[in-house]
């Protein structure tokens, strides 16, 4: 077994993060498998060495250690693009002009037969010829689900355990590379993943909508497929997600209180 906690270092990890990261390394832990630490900084314009420190820190003073070096998307940026060119090579890609009002724009106009409610499809008919600098790249959605055909993915997390139909038909044409930085999460995930041989994906509930989507383009990349494992979410008293704007929850504040990892691991449920 592989697991792996993959933070992006735009913020300080609070208790949602302590509970994901604690989950992936007790589940690791327990089939003496492998826990794994992942840097997800592909957003330049958030990322900050000074989050990234404090991560390793706040994983360090809760008890958990990882095999080094440990992976940093900024460092594959290469292995993104190679991913990229091959669903375009499938003609499953195409560039993308729209912007977030161009898109507002057009979902609020009458769609007859509109193909997904996040995106109405406006570029889709541009091909990769087109595509100039600041296009962002999407999947062309109907195409790669017409050439994979029904796939499933297994669940063992608490929430919703078996198998399970892998259909991405609501989350639309989704972006693949974004304008400002080549590659976009839903690509980079699954990438790193195989690169990674991750066994089993930890993660939160808020991203069980996105799975589906992940095992299709690991089908159409010819990547190994992972079993998921979602968790659920750490809130706060008036059922709010724990989001990394919530200082008072933030790992740092509650160490420099006094409070102690072992307290933070009975809370959160861990031994």
């Amino acid at each position: 077994m592989r697991t792996r906690f993959a933070p992006s270092p735009t913020g300080p990890l609070h208790l949602g993060h302590a509970f994901s990261a604690l989950t992936a390394a007790d589940l690791a832990r327990r089939q003496d498998g492998t826990f794994l630490l992942r840097i997800e900084d592909i957003d330049r314009t958030r990322c900050r060495p000074e989050h990234e420190a404090a991560i390793l820190a706040d994983l360090a003073w809760l008890g958990l250690s990882w095999p080094e070096p440990v992976l940093r998307q900024s460092d594959h940026l290469p292995r993104y693009a190679r991913a990229l060119d091959r669903l375009a090579a499938l003609g499953l890609t195409y560039p993308c002009r729209c912007t977030r009002a161009d898109i507002r724009a057009a979902l609020s106009a009458p769609q007859e037969n509109a193909p997904s409610p996040l995106y109405p499809g406006t570029c889709r008919h541009r091909p990769m010829s087109d595509a100039a600098p600041g296009d962002a790249i999407r999947l062309d959605l109907a195409r790669a689900l017409a050439l994979a055909g029904p796939l499933e993915f297994t669940e063992t997390g608490p929430l919703h355990p078996g198998t399970h139909p892998a259909d991405p038909t609501p989350l639309g044409d989704v972006v693949l590379a974004r304008r400002d930085i080549g590659t976009a999460y839903h690509l980079a995930v699954v990438v790193d993943d195989a690169r990674q041989g991750i066994t089993h994906v930890v993660r939160g509930a808020d991203l069980w909508e996105a799975t589906p989507l992940h095992r299709l383009l690991q089908h159409l990349l010819g990547l190994p497929v992972p079993v998921w494992h979602h968790h659920r979410l750490i809130r706060d008293a008036s059922g709010r997600r724990l989001a990394k704007r919530d200082d008072a929850r933030a790992l740092a504040t509650l160490r420099a209180e006094g409070v102690t990892p072992e307290r933070i691991r009975r809370q959160l449920g861990f031994p």
